[in-house]
């Protein structure tokens, strides 16, 4: 591991299009010292990897407009980015298997809570 990454925070992407999900999920984030960065739909999802940005993790709602969250996972993985975790999000119970099968690592049920565990 270089001196670059030993000790730098995760870097964490956060799709989602409604502005108040957003704000508490990237503040529950930087509680836990996150690097973070936001896309309101799936489209500037891609567009942040097209430009050369990557992430560690992805946090990726499922219902968006213009490009909805398994349509992106399944663009981002495609142009590579195997390394990142994703996590599919939504009020949509159901939506594990769609999320899981365009290649989510898990699926996690809105809402979400944050638990932080000390070692």
């Amino acid at each position: 591991m270089d001196s670059k990454t030993q000790g730098s925070s995760l870097k964490v992407l956060v799709i989602e299009d409604s502005e108040l999900q957003s704000m508490i999920l990237l503040a529950m984030l930087r509680r836990c010292n996150c690097e973070t960065a936001r896309a309101e739909n799936g489209k500037e999802a891609v567009d942040l990897y097209l430009e050369g940005k990557t992430f560690d993790i992805i946090l990726c709602d499922k219902q968006m407009p213009i490009m909805n969250g398994p349509e992106a996972i399944v663009k981002i993985r495609s142009m590579g980015a195997t390394e990142v975790k994703i996590v599919g999000l939504s009020a949509d119970s159901d939506a594990t298997e769609e999320f899981i099968s365009d290649g989510a690592d898990m699926f996690v049920a809105k809402p979400m809570k944050l638990e932080v565990s000390r070692i």
